[in-house]
């Protein structure tokens, strides 16, 4: 485990474990467009021993209009324990850099009723260039009954977050590129303006991270309070889809804030909309 996080682990930790029976490792990689890279792709040609594939797009609400909706439990429960993965596993996420989607598992994990749940820091790409153990064969694991455990109460909707907006009640820090944030950058999705939900703080997901890895508590505290947010006051984060904002839970729950939630439209909910308030600028 590591010393600055009770949510990470690190690549020594987690070779010396591979293999162990109730350990389950789940490559969580998602990409925007702009990255250019295909998640599925990488994970068929290289992965971790005994790794499974979630794919956030496939695990999202088939209903919802909007991408990476979060499912019901019923649907999650579904398709991770067809996976084979159990609520009773000690679960271990990871992405390709390292904290840019894997948070966003370990999130659903959480909010599903698993608590034994952890990111790789440094991410695959590391793992990777260090050497480790790598495998393109297929990951064979009966499928299971996975028990969720469902917190409503950590994701916020649409018409909670009008009422935050208008009354202020719960600080907003938004996770997208200060670019995307102050509206001088296009969103990547059409009909999507741009621009902020008033009040809200920029907290790029990129600021928490150095080398894919989790910045130590007290530059981790730095960031999160030079972008405005009082540590000792409820949160709400949000982002372009959803993915990213849990970056900033992740960063929030280290620094023992437990009173936060996500609003999972995020961005391409609030700004697809006509009716809701959006400011630009980087306040």
């Amino acid at each position: 485990m590591d010393e600055d996080s009770p949510f990470i682990v690190d690549a020594d930790w987690l070779e010396k474990r591979l293999g162990t029976p109730g350990l389950t490792i789940i490559d969580a990689s998602w990409y925007l467009p702009a990255q250019k890279r295909n998640a599925h792709a990488e994970y068929a040609a290289s992965h971790m021993p005994g790794a499974l594939f979630l794919d956030q797009d496939e695990v999202s609400d088939p209903d919802s209009k909007l991408p990476h909706t979060l499912a019901s439990p019923q649907y999650f429960a579904q398709y991770v324990g067809s996976m084979g993965v159990s609520a009773d596993d000690t679960i271990v996420v990871y992405d390709g850099p390292g904290l840019f989607s894997a948070p966003r598992a370990w999130w659903m994990f959480r909010v599903m009723g698993v608590f034994q749940v952890y990111i790789l820091n440094g991410g695959f790409d590391r793992w990777k260039a260090e050497g480790r153990p790598v495998t393109a064969e297929q990951t064979k694991i009966a499928p299971c009954v996975f028990y969720a455990d469902f917190d409503a109460g950590r994701v916020v909707s649409l018409d909670e977050m009008r009422r935050i907006v208008g009354s202020g009640e719960s600080q907003i820090a938004d996770a997208r590129s200060p670019g995307r944030f102050a509206g001088t950058d296009p969103e990547p999705r059409p009909g999507v303006r741009s621009g902020h939900m008033p009040g809200a703080h920029n907290v790029p997901v990129g600021a928490l991270a150095e080398n894919g890895e989790l910045l130590p508590k007290d530059r981790l505290r730095k960031v999160i309070e030079d972008a405005g947010i009082d540590l000792s006051k409820p949160v709400v984060t949000s982002c372009g889809s959803g993915i990213t904002a849990a970056a900033i839970t992740l960063a929030l729950e280290t620094l023992g804030h437990t009173d936060n939630r996500l609003y999972d439209g995020s961005w391409t909910e609030w700004g697809a909309l006509s009716d809701t308030p959006v400011v630009t600028g980087k306040e």
